[in-house]
C-alpha cells in the first residue's frame, strides 16, 4: 500500500468535516443563515452523537433480551433471531 494515495490535503480535509457536520442533527437543525460550526466544535459533536448512538444500541439490545427471555420460543428459532440481528 503506498503512502502517496493515502494523503488528504487541508482542502479536502475540511471538506470532509463540513460535510460531516451536516449529518449531525443537533448541528443541523435551525442553521439556516448561520455561520458553520468551528471543525473542533463538528469533531466533539460527533463524537457525543456516536457515544449516544451506542448507549441506544447497547439499550435496544438489551430490552430485546428481556423480551426474548419472557417469550416462549424454541432454540432454532432463537438461533435464526441471533443470526438475523447480527448482520
Amino acid at each position: 500500500m503506498s503512502g502517496a494515495s493515502n494523503n488528504i490535503t487541508d482542502d479536502e480535509l475540511n471538506a470532509l468535516i463540513l460535510r460531516l457536520g451536516t449529518l449531525l442533527p443537533q448541528l443541523n437543525h435551525g442553521r439556516h443563515g448561520r455561520a458553520s460550526p468551528s471543525t473542533t466544535k463538528i469533531l466533539k459533536e460527533t463524537c457525543s452523537y456516536i457515544r449516544r448512538l451506542q448507549k441506544e444500541v447497547d439499550d435496544l439490545s438489551e430490552r430485546l433480551l428481556q423480551c426474548l427471555d419472557s417469550m416462549d420460543i424454541t432454540s432454532s428459532d432463537a438461533e435464526f433471531l441471533t443470526n438475523l440481528l447480527q448482520q
